[in-house]
């Protein structure tokens, strides 16, 4: 297992999966993106036209299929059987779809032992998701929670939708979101939920780089104590 293990869990939106990437990039560590995962799974699962309610068809299908996880310049590059789908991950579908994959138990066990793998050969992590410092690396060095409200993360959802040249109203994706939340926080396995020692950062009213500062302000404080 790695070195230095930093988690950091949230709802969607609000801003986790940046912060990861470039609180990595300046701590010098791997980047693991593990919404990757539930969506290459749910993307799989859709191009076979398997219910995404049955979960033991799920199962079967992450058995024969191939997943590679590589991480290139801060970004979680993704392959299905030697087809690059990083892409097509990131289509609306396959994210109104991915919930199925991570309310299914033993799905999410499965790849939970596929993030540790992805972190055993690494000698620094920043991994982020939902459960990552209650369930994967619940013995993680640092663990950090970010939050925000609702209407600022669907306004920051809308404005990365736009980015893409997409078109969404804005109380659809604020909705959206709240009804992701709903349904993350109710599941039985890995529900989200702060971890009892992580350290919560609402970044509402907070930039990225503000956020990014504080929780790179945390490592070095943890890791100056460690030594």
């Amino acid at each position: 297992m790695a070195d230095l293990i930093i988690t950091i869990d949230g709802p969607a939106a609000s801003g986790k999966s940046t912060v990861a990437r470039l609180l990595a990039r300046r701590l010098d560590a791997s980047f693991l993106d593990t919404g990757a995962m539930y969506r290459a799974v749910t993307l799989a699962a859709m191009r076979a036209g398997i219910d995404l309610n049955d979960e033991q068809k799920l199962i079967d299908l992450m058995q024969k299929c191939e997943f590679q996880f590589s991480e290139q310049a801060g970004k979680m590059n993704v392959c299905i059987d030697g087809s690059d789908v990083t892409e097509q991950i990131r289509s609306t579908d396959v994210t109104a779809n991915a919930r199925y994959i991570a309310g299914a138990p033993r799905v999410r066990d499965q790849l939970v032992q596929m993030q540790r793998l992805f972190a055993a050969g690494r000698r620094k992590i920043v991994t982020e998701g939902r459960d990552q410092g209650t369930v994967a690396f619940d013995d993680a060095d640092i663990k950090f929670y970010l939050t925000a409200d609702s209407s600022e993360r669907a306004r920051r959802r809308q404005a990365e939708l736009q980015a893409k040249g997409i078109d969404e109203n804005l109380e659809k994706i604020q909705e959206a979101i709240e009804q992701r939340d709903k349904s993350d926080q109710s599941r039985t396995v890995g529900p989200l939920k702060p971890a009892e020692n992580a350290i919560v950062v609402d970044t509402t009213n907070m930039s990225i780089e503000q956020v990014v500062e504080k929780l790179a302000g945390y490592v070095k404080e943890k890791c100056s104590k460690k030594t």
